[in-house]
Formats: C-alpha cells, sequence, structure tokens
C-alpha cells in the first residue's frame, strides 16, 4: 500500500515541480528584461539599443516561443499544436528581427566611435548567433507550411528543428551571459543585480534544455 502511495504521488509532485519551474522561468523572462531597458534606456544613444534589443530577443522572444510547447507552462496550453506552431514562428520572427536590429545599432555605434567591430568573444559569438536565428527561422517555414516539404519527412524535419533550435538558444544564453561581463554591465550594476540577472539566464538555458530534452526522450520510448 505504501509502495502504491508514493508511486501514485510521484507524477503529481512532479508536475508541480515542472510548473513551478515554468512560471520561474516566465517570470525571470520578465525580470531579466526590465533590468536590462532600465539600465540602457533605449533611445539615450544608439548602444543602448543594443542590449534592449539582443535582452527582447533572446531572453524574451526566444524562451516564450519555446515554452509555447511546455505541456507545463504554456500560456496557450489548451490551443491546438498548429495554432501553437504559427505564434512559436511569428514570436522567432520577432527574436530575430530584434537580434538583427541589435546587431545593427552595436555596429553603427562602432563605426560612429572607430572602434573594430567583432574583436571579442561576446562579439562573436553574438554575429554566429544571430546568423542561426535568421537561417532556424527561414528553415521552419516548411513544418508551417507542409506543402514545401515535398520529398522530406516532417518527424525528420521536426526533429531537426527541435535540436538545432536548443543549440541556437543555447548560443543565445552564452552571448547574454558574456554580455554580462562586460565593461558597460559590470560598471551599471552591483555584486547582488549582476548574479540575479546572470542567474535569470541560466536558470532560463537549464528548464528549456530540459523541456526539450524530457520531450524528446518521451516522444522516444513512445516510438521503441
Amino acid at each position: 500500500m505504501v509502495y502504491n502511495k508514493d508511486t501514485e504521488s510521484e507524477p503529481r509532485i512532479y508536475g508541480y515541480s515542472r510548473t513551478a519551474s515554468a512560471v520561474l522561468t516566465h517570470c525571470a523572462c520578465v525580470v531579466f528584461t526590465v533590468i536590462i531597458t532600465a539600465l540602457s534606456r533605449p533611445g539615450t544613444s544608439w548602444f543602448s539599443w543594443h542590449p534592449f534589443f539582443m535582452t527582447l530577443a533572446f531572453t524574451f522572444f526566444m524562451t516564450e516561443a519555446i515554452l509555447l510547447f511546455s505541456p507545463h507552462g504554456s500560456p496557450i496550453k489548451r490551443f491546438s499544436h498548429k495554432t501553437k506552431g504559427r505564434v512559436h514562428w511569428i514570436l522567432q520572427c520577432l527574436c530575430a528581427s530584434c537580434a538583427v536590429l541589435g546587431l545593427a545599432a552595436i555596429s553603427y555605434n562602432k563605426h560612429l566611435n572607430g572602434k573594430p567591430h567583432f574583436t571579442s568573444w561576446h562579439g562573436l559569438l553574438g554575429l554566429l548567433t544571430v546568423c542561426v536565428v535568421g537561417l532556424q527561422s527561414v528553415a521552419a517555414v516548411p513544418l508551417i507550411y507542409t506543402s514545401l516539404a515535398k520529398g522530406w519527412s516532417l518527424a525528420k524535419l521536426k526533429r531537426y528543428h527541435v535540436a538545432s533550435g536548443l543549440v541556437t538558444y543555447l548560443l543565445g544564453s552564452a552571448s547574454l551571459l558574456l554580455g554580462l561581463s562586460s565593461a558597460w554591465f559590470t560598471a551599471a550594476v552591483g555584486k547582488y543585480t549582476w548574479y540575479l540577472s546572470a542567474l535569470c539566464t541560466a536558470l532560463n538555458a537549464l528548464v528549456i534544455m530540459n523541456q526539450i530534452t524530457s520531450a524528446y526522450m518521451a516522444k522516444k520510448r513512445l516510438h521503441s
């Protein structure tokens, strides 16, 4: 009897912890975006648009786009998978647009100040991430309009998209963490704000990685 009670209670506790993690991630997205917006004060300079747009792209839009498919924390949980897919693609397009604007802002700012481009790990990784996000958004079109996927297995395309999406998200998170170590950010915040910002980014990455890998393992068990 004790064994049955424990086995029945485990999934419920597991679900509660998943829901709590998803809610915490939603909150972390908003908190981190607000912190960066307050610090950068977008519009006060060309540089100010860079951290604002990049945070909006990778912390808010990309995270929320992936959380749409979370069985425990999706804000549109009751909608069909097709609707979630379309909203996901819209959010990813917004992510790509903001990323391009953020890249353009920092590039023009460096041009105005006569500084060299892409000389740091943050700059190089950021450029790579923006390019990958653009490719990821374009490659997802056949998943929305399936008539374009002639000769391709939709199941395989979805697996490739999910795997590359996880890599893209981790690249974006790594780029954000490197940005937190920049001279601008470390000079603008205190020690506790820096740790809070780094924690928000790391938490988001862990939750998203866990969501994707868990969904993949669940599908693998179903097909085995």
